[in-house]
């Protein structure tokens, strides 16, 4: 098990030290809170095969509207809502 102290800046931003991130292999991660222990989980599919998010046959969508759609169902099949 790899353990590490973070501070949690004004903003509520942590770092995920870099051994953790390398472990994770993920360019996403989604929190689960119990009681008062919290988990961080990798989001692995958000970056898989992006077409069925192109919109079938419609031209000119962006990849930043795809991976905006990826993330949006990689939220709700997680967590059953829309992410903020």
């Amino acid at each position: 098990m790899t353990t590490a102290a973070v501070k949690i800046t004004r903003k509520g931003q942590v770092t995920i030290p870099k051994e953790i991130r390398e472990k994770l292999k993920a360019s996403a991660v989604y929190f689960e809170v119990a009681d008062d222990i919290v988990m961080v989980r990798p989001v692995r599919d958000t970056a898989g095969s992006l077409r069925e998010y192109a919109g079938e046959g419609k031209p000119g969508v962006s990849m930043k509207q795809m991976r905006g759609r990826a993330w949006e169902a990689a939220v709700r099949e997680k967590t059953g809502k829309k992410s903020s």
